[in-house]
């Protein structure tokens, strides 16, 4: 089960990092602007942050495991179009199409776990799957940097159909089908709607911003569009009977504490990950394989640590993981604005990506756990799509907007020493926004238990699976027996 869920959300996790290794390489084979590239980054993150609450919601009310299976098989679709894009417009198109199945696959891999597993497990599965997860977020420079260079970029999207087949495979016959027997009614195909309207405009206002002027008429006009769409997202999120954003469970302070501090996290690791590739391949002429192998450091710190701050966080409570945390990882973003001609990998970068992953490792798994914690079990889906969309949203705006405000332009990425410049205002900028989010934790975040709802805490006594019998022991084993309205023991 776990295994399923790894390689589902590694593979989407991989496609979200891997592509900024190769945006040099792409650059050059359709002479893209930097804009463009943006675009390439962005188009994917933009339908996944947009449709990803609804794809938690297709789990809760269809199946868990159903949902997940077309959302790989979807991923893989789009990534064969990626890979066979002609021009880079077909390849933003495609990537826009990859978001979509990621959507759909992304909230189920991880709602799967908190629905099968028993609550004293979830910990722990949650830390494997997010330890697991980071890795292959970071692992995917390293292994895209050597396709790139050994064959293409291309590969690095038709790498994923053999992993696909893989994942169908053990999803089919080993993950127990769940679902939400509350969830009831029509999927909110407005608010999604909406959803994409609000963020496409506000992207398309801010990327193209930075190149034709704030006062631009087609920029005013985008930025006007997604304030006045975010508004009616908000009408229609509260008059409808089946919202894909109920507001309601933003009542639990921890689970919106949580995703603010998420917000600030992440959109600084978006950020810095998008520059970061460009600026060693462009600047320092870094090779794509270079340029992945130095960002091993951030592989194996998670290797090792996640899930042992996944075991911290559970037995001194999140609180001082996600304080720290996000502060150390801020201070090495900090430190990588030093990285530039004239400095070493081993004197500068090295220590720069060991303090960051540091940080990165102690925050990943509290912060994760936390979020699901703050919601009660049977929304597992939505709690997860919530925070997936958060830290898509970050990622996706800040990839907008943190170019523009480090001063970076269209063509900046072809003049190294403007994108030196920029680059080491960005990555200040991106470290203060993660050491916010550690602050944001010091003073929101609580480790008392009575911060989950009470459902969550009723769930200690009942099995949430709503599957056939797993195993015939009484709750030994890590999957307790029964169906969701036995007791555990």
């Amino acid at each position: 089960m776990i295994t399923a869920s790894v390689l589902g959300a590694g593979i989407v996790f991989i496609d979200g990092t891997v592509v900024n290794v190769a945006l040099p390489a792409i650059g050059r084979t359709f002479h893209s602007s930097l804009a463009t590239l943006q675009w390439t980054v962005s188009a994917y993150t933009l339908t996944l942050a947009a449709l990803i609450l609804v794809g938690g919601s297709i789990g809760d009310r269809y199946g868990r495991r159903r949902s997940f299976i077309v959302g790989v098989l979807w991923f893989a679709a789009a990534s064969l179009a990626c890979g066979l894009a002609p021009n880079a417009t077909v390849l933003i198109l495609a990537r826009a199409l990859q978001g979509i199945g990621a959507a759909l696959l992304t909230p189920e891999s991880l709602a799967i776990l908190q629905a099968s597993f028993r609550p004293q497990d979830r910990a722990q599965a949650i830390g494997t799957w997010s330890g697991m997860s980071g890795i292959a977020a970071a692992i995917g420079p390293f292994v895209g940097g050597y396709l790139i260079q050994a064959v293409s970029w291309r590969l690095i999207f038709l790498i994923n159909l053999p992993f696909v087949a893989a994942v169908v495979w053990i999803a089919r016959r080993h993950v127990p089908e769940t679902s939400d027997a509350t969830a009831v009614g029509r999927l909110d195909m407005a608010g999604a709607g909406l959803a994409t309207a609000t963020l496409g405009t506000l992207i398309y206002g801010l990327i193209q911003g930075a190149s034709a002027g704030w006062a631009a008429r087609g920029v005013v006009i985008a930025l006007v569009t997604s304030v006045v769409a975010g508004l009616a997202f908000v009408v229609v999120e509260r008059r409808v009977n089946d919202p894909m954003l109920p507001f309601a469970i933003f009542r639990a302070r921890q689970f919106t504490a949580a995703n603010l501090a998420t917000f600030m996290v992440y959109g600084a690791l978006g950020g810095a990950l998008f520059l970061l590739p460009l600026q060693l391949q462009q600047v320092l002429g870094y090779s794509p394989l270079e340029a992945g192998t130095a960002l091993l450091p951030i592989t194996l710190v998670m290797l090792v640590l996640s899930a042992q701050a996944g075991k911290l966080s559970q037995r001194i409570g999140p609180r001082l993981p996600m304080t720290v945390g996000p502060i150390v990882a801020g201070i090495g973003l900090a430190a990588l604005s030093l990285v530039q001609p004239g400095t070493t990998y081993l004197s500068t970068f090295l220590p720069a990506i060991v303090v960051f992953a540091l940080g990165l490792a102690l925050t990943v798994s509290p912060l994760t756990a936390t979020v699901l914690a703050a919601a009660p079990v049977e929304h597992a889906g939505l709690a997860s799509a919530v925070n997936n969309a958060v830290a898509r949203a970050a990622g996706l705006i800040a990839v907008a907007v943190l170019p523009a405000a480090a001063g970076l332009s269209a063509s900046s990425y072809l003049h190294p020493a403007a994108f030196t410049s920029g680059f080491r205002t960005a990555m200040w900028l991106a470290g203060g926004a993660c050491a916010l989010g550690g602050v944001i934790s010091a003073v929101t975040i609580r480790n008392d238990p009575a911060a989950a709802p009470a459902a969550e805490q009723s769930a200690r006594y009942s099995c949430s699976l709503d599957a056939p019998q797993l195993c015939a022991d009484q709750g030994d084993g890590p999957l307790a027996s029964g169906t969701g309205r036995h007791p555990v023991a």
